[in-house]
């Protein structure tokens, strides 16, 4: 068993706000989860070419597009989103945005978002 502390873990900077990453690929659960804060502002384009993505909103309102088919979510608390591999998406975030986040695969920890908004394996 293994208990970590949000107090306890440094934040990662990437384009629109803050990963707090709580379970790591070192952690050998097959998934990533991480409290994420996004920034009021946006939009911010992200598209994860190697990963796929399940965010729950505990707070704030924003706005999900979806690049390929155009659709746009209204994310706010309670609200989950789904993002699928090769899907660009753009998020608005009206107010700060707090996010529980998880990643397949897993992420290592340091992970950023290159020039394209994604993270690299």
């Amino acid at each position: 068993m293994k208990t970590v502390n949000i107090d306890d873990v440094s934040g990662v900077k990437f384009t629109g706000g803050t990963s707090y990453r709580t379970v790591l690929k070192k952690d050998g659960l097959g998934f990533a989860m991480m409290k994420t804060v996004v920034n009021k502002g946006g939009a911010y384009k992200w598209h994860y070419k190697n990963h796929k993505e399940a965010c729950f909103c505990v707070s704030g309102d924003g706005y999900l597009e979806d690049l390929i088919t155009g659709e746009v979510s209204k994310i706010s608390e309670g609200v989950t989103y789904l993002v699928d591999k090769h899907q660009p998406h753009l998020f608005t975030a009206l107010t700060d945005v707090v996010l529980i986040s998880v990643f397949n695969p897993p992420l290592t920890g340091n992970e950023t978002h290159d020039e394209n908004g994604n993270y690299s394996i």
